[in-house]
């Protein structure tokens, strides 16, 4: 499930300062209002380490939710999915009725991804009740706001892609399409498209993701969805040709950039053209708007990767000090052993 901006609620905890929690939810200071607003800057930007810094101080017991909220999504992005679960059950916690509808909407929806990554990598038993509590979730943001698009398409996932006994069904699939199409188009041809997919109704889904293609504004992120439905396909010079137009199309918008990420991973992923690869990612992190859907610091990681690959040590070594320097806690970039990769290469 992809990672999209959340919207950020209001509250009130200053060191010092006696007012009831009431008035604290309802009313929030200047100061906090700013860190939080950097905080989410810094989420963006990739900066975990700053993010957290600045909101563990206000992510306290009876504090403000959308400090858990915030700091659920750094954690998300970090792949510390046990961490991110606890913050966005307290940001739905503290929620109670304080909040506007499309906050708490938000606020499930997050906390629905998280355990959902947690239960693909839970045991079977595990994973089976952490699923109904995924869908619950999910459930519970569209009722919260019956045009929240994201969650509206993450539900329909869950939907084509979970077996009935955990409440998953195609027709469930294609309501949520007919309510989404009401919201975002875009996103409702897409999620047909992939219920088609699941369907092995190889042509309309092929249709469907073309269709997204031409309605999109800003087409980058369809044109690598497309991408990705050639590669499951096994038909790499149609996939290829997408990303190439998904990188076109990024080029020409500074706020998809996501798409350069997006398919730089997919050549990495299918082992083809690692050169367009680092190209793809290097022009994410110096020329486009970053984004929490494609972490800088995962972007310098898998750089790094690359540039391994491609025999670039010093490179190497530059965009893991890189992903460190944004995220010390990540773990794929502490994990990555450079000297190992390039000893492997000389032998």
């Amino acid at each position: 499930m992809r990672v999209l901006a959340g919207l950020i609620q209001a509250g009130l905890i200053l060191a010092g300062l006696s007012l009831s929690t009431a008035a604290a939810a309802s009313l929030p200071a200047q100061g906090e209002r700013g860190q939080l607003a950097q905080a989410n800057a810094a989420l963006q930007s990739g900066e975990a380490d700053r993010a957290l810094g600045l909101l563990n101080a206000l992510a306290q017991p009876g504090g403000l939710a959308e400090a858990y909220n915030l700091r659920c999504r750094v954690r998300f992005t970090l792949e510390q999915w046990d961490l991110a679960a606890t913050d966005c059950a307290q940001a739905v916690k503290l929620d109670g009725g304080n909040a506007e509808n499309q906050q708490k909407s938000d606020d499930h929806m997050w906390l629905a991804r998280s355990l959902g990554e947690k239960a693909s990598r839970a045991s079977f038993l595990n994973a089976y009740s952490l699923a109904k509590r995924v869908r619950i979730e999910f459930e519970e943001a569209v009722q919260l706001n019956p045009r929240n698009a994201e969650a509206l398409a993450d539900l329909g996932e869950y939907y084509y892609s979970a077996p009935e006994v955990l409440g998953g069904g195609y027709d469930k699939a294609e309501r949520v399409a007919a309510q989404l199409e009401k919201a975002d188009p875009v996103r409702a041809h897409v999620l047909r498209g992939n219920i088609a997919i699941a369907r092995k109704e190889y042509g309309a889904a092929e249709r469907e993701l073309k269709q997204a293609v031409a309605e999109s504004a800003h087409p980058a992120s369809q044109w690598i969805t497309l991408a990705d439905f050639y590669r499951s396909q096994g038909r790499w010079t149609e996939m290829e040709s997408s990303v190439r137009s998904g990188e076109n199309a990024a080029q020409r918008d500074r706020t998809a950039g996501a798409a350069l990420y997006d398919g730089a991973s997919m050549l990495i992923r299918t082992n083809r053209d690692p050169a367009r690869a680092a190209r793809m990612l290097e022009g994410y992190l110096t020329g486009s708007k970053k984004t929490e859907e494609a972490p800088a610091f995962a972007a310098h990681t898998r750089l790094a990767r690359l540039k391994a690959q491609l025999g670039d040590a010093a490179g190497a070594s530059r965009e893991r000090a890189a992903a460190l320097a944004l995220a010390s806690e990540y773990q794929p970039a502490r994990d990555l052993k450079l000297q190992e990769k390039f000893q492997d290469q000389k032998h």
